[in-house]
């Protein structure tokens, strides 16, 4: 009931965009469509799926956050390749400035007769 509720208090907080296309489109076939709304239409006649029809008022909720959970994983993985690229960089800045203090160190010294 609580998450229900907090699920009702964020509705109101949504972007306009979030609530005209608040998910990822289907990647069922129309026909696939059609059979999972016919499914869930009709009355359940096994306990198990009698009790899992309490929580249909839930199913948003697990469907934004497993779009936050991708997020989140897209996110850590721009992070490590971001790192990467800074760690590669890092060191050719590393080779450039030490070819750079050696070239100085070179020019200073005067030529041997």
């Amino acid at each position: 009931q609580r998450i229900l509720r907090l699920a009702e208090m964020c509705r109101r907080l949504e972007t306009e965009e979030e609530k005209v296309l608040p998910f990822y489109p289907s990647s069922l076939a129309e026909r696939e469509q059609q059979d999972a709304r016919r499914i869930l239409a009709a009355s359940p006649s096994e306990p198990l799926a009698r009790a899992m029809q309490d929580y249909v008022g839930l199913e948003r909720f697990w469907q934004r956050f497993n779009k936050a959970k991708l997020e989140e994983k897209a996110l850590e993985r721009a992070q490590a390749a971001l790192a990467n690229r800074n760690q590669h960089l890092r060191q050719l800045l590393q080779q450039y400035l030490a070819g750079a203090a050696l070239s100085q160190k070179v020019s200073r010294d005067p030529p041997p007769l």
